[in-house]
């Protein structure tokens, strides 16, 4: 074994490369921060595929830069030598009185082994070094786990495995459904997680030694001290991509990834982005409806999808949140309702206490589409089609200007009736805010600068619903078959936008876009340097792979009917003033 390499610095008792075995005798490292005082403290563990020793000023400059100028609070009061993407800053942390452990997950960074993740295998990992963690002599016992997109995302699927250490997870921005968050979203192809692998984990993969970056704290080699082959490095990893094109309906591989609710029944903080459309404000929103958990909160909040979590407002609500379960400080967080919401203007956000989701006083209000005038109406007009190219920009239906100011904020839903020239079609459903003189208001999304309102997705051969588990406002599709369509004939579908919040001011219209393709922003695209692809407006989560696209299915003419025999609409989420 390993000698234990410990230090003294910036107010913390730093243990480095800690050795932990898991029950099949591989040993992954974890660097462990904690009070210089001996004793017992509650701990936070993250336990993930970036790379323990990775700065995040030096994995994701652009990020970094854009948070610290938007929130100079971010960088207060820390030397932020220790600051890694997703996770706590271990020095403000610990000087509240809590151990820090960062694990780099099997096969990454500093820690040995197969790159599989999110596999079954990694998620056995993540319970051993709960356990671990909560049987050290410096541990009192509780187990908090804390961080965002991936550090959330395996939150659900560790918690139902009930590691008996584990005392309460906080959750930011973490998808939970593999297949409909995140891979196939409505059964279409998501090209996001195999380019994100590429990027931000092969990048960091264990056994780039020196071919890859150095700790700027211990100068060690952030991806371990040997330097692998490009050949072994390929055998040492799965190729994720090619298992999600593998993998085109809800079968066993992205079941065995997908955690059960109702096996999840530890405390949890579940934190949405209203603009994180294409990865994880589902998840978070499902995770509070469905988890069995008695104590459970859900807070809902806007910008960047890196930003809040890292600033005085994210890390109060946090250190509350951990100091009720894992202290036992029940003033801390007892008072706090159950929802917490950002609520979003035009011009920023103002703060809500709720207790329910969805909203209990919501007037779920159906505007019906018009085909002959391409509007949004109060009732169904005359039967009317439009039709548009199948893989083109679609139509747009346009409501009469809000006659007050307007609250929209839950789940949406374009309940449409379509018909396709061809076997199958795809709907990208875009739910849009319009000022006076007819442009687009855009908002700051998790990634991207100028995201619509709320987006959703449906292949139409997908449409084949779980009756059991669909909502009135949340349809669930089963996604175990492709149900393809005779051309010309016409089905009904609910096609799933998920949760957005807008106060949209009087003047302004709302619509609806029924598209072939992905959303794109009318202006310059942005830019983020762990990205492959430019941000248009859907971040980068797109649906342009021919190969899940072919022509001869996609490609040919989509129809929307609409009128009394087949009333097309949108459900809207209209939240009236208390």
């Amino acid at each position: 074994m390993k000698m234990l390499r410990s230090e003294i610095a910036d107010g913390m008792r730093i243990d480095w490369d800690v050795e932990i075995v898991m029950d099949d005798g591989l040993v992954l490292r974890a660097d462990v921060f904690r009070p210089v005082e001996e004793g017992q403290y509650p701990v936070i563990l993250s336990h993930g595929p970036y790379a323990k020793g990775l700065a995040f000023q030096e994995g994701y400059p652009d990020c970094w830069d854009r948070m610290v100028s938007n929130h100079p609070d971010v960088a207060a009061g820390s030397t932020n030598k220790y600051q890694s993407w997703e996770v706590v800053d271990p020095e403000k942390w610990v000087a509240h009185g809590y151990v820090c452990v960062r694990v780099d997950s099997r096969g990454a960074g500093r820690s040995p082994g197969y790159l599989d993740v999110w596999s079954p295998r990694e998620t056995r990992d993540f319970h051993d070094c709960i356990e671990w963690a909560g049987t050290q002599p410096w541990s009192n016992g509780k187990v908090g786990l804390n961080g965002i997109s991936y550090y959330a995302m395996n939150q659900w699927q560790v918690a139902a495995l009930k590691p008996p250490h584990l005392s309460a997870i906080c959750a930011w921005e973490g998808g939970a459904d593999f297949y409909r968050d995140m891979s196939y979203h409505g059964g279409i192809l998501s090209t996001f997680l195999a380019n994100w692998y590429d990027k931000q984990v092969k990048t960091v993969q264990h056994g780039l030694g020196a071919n890859g970056p150095r700790s700027r704290v211990t100068g060690e080699w952030v991806c371990g001290d040997e330097t692998h082959t490009v050949e072994r490095l390929r055998e040492s990893r799965a190729d994720f991509g090619a298992e999600i094109r593998a993998h085109p309906f809800d079968d066993e591989y992205w079941q065995a990834r997908t955690p059960r609710w109702e096996d999840i029944e530890v405390p949890l903080l579940s934190c949405a982005n209203w603009g994180g459309q294409g990865i994880h404000p589902r998840g978070n929103f499902e995770a509070f409806t469905q988890a069995r958990s008695r104590n459970k909160w859900l807070e809902v909040h806007g910008l960047e999808h890196w930003s809040l979590f890292y600033t005085d407002y994210g890390i109060d609500l946090q250190m509350r949140f951990f100091d009720r379960f894992l202290k036992g400080q029940k003033h801390r967080w007892d008072d706090k309702p159950r929802v917490l919401l950002q609520v979003r203007k035009l011009n920023g956000f103002f703060h809500r206490h709720e207790n329910e989701w969805p909203l209990a006083r919501t007037h779920w209000t159906h505007m019906f589409l018009d085909a002959d005038t391409d509007s949004l109406e109060e009732s169904p007009g005359g039967n009317s089609t439009k039709s548009f190219e199948a893989l083109g920009k679609g139509v747009t239906f346009l409501s009469r200007p809000m006659v007050e100011e307007t609250e929209i904020t839950g789940p949406l839903v374009a309940k449409l009736h379509v018909s396709s020239t061809t076997e199958d079609a795809d709907l990208f459903a875009v739910f849009q805010i319009i000022d006076p003189q007819g442009k687009e208001v855009v908002f700051q999304g998790a990634l991207d600068p100028h995201t619509p309102a709320g987006q959703g997705w449906l292949r139409l051969s997908h449409r084949e619903k779980d009756a059991n588990r669909s909502l009135p406002w949340r349809p669930f599709y089963r996604h175990q078959r492709a149900k393809f369509v005779a051309p010309g004939e016409v089905v009904a579908v609910d096609v799933e936008i998920w949760p957005t919040c807008v106060v949209v001011p009087a003047g302004h219209r709302i619509a609806l876009t029924v598209r072939g393709r992905d959303y794109e922003w009318d202006g310059p695209p942005a830019r983020l340097a762990n990205m492959k692809n430019p941000l248009t407006g859907c971040g980068p989560f797109l649906h342009n792979d021919t190969e899940n696209r072919p022509a001869p299915l996609y490609a040919g003419t989509t129809s929307i009917h609409c009128g009394s025999s087949t009333p097309s609409s949108l459900l809207l989420p209209i939240v009236p003033a208390r």
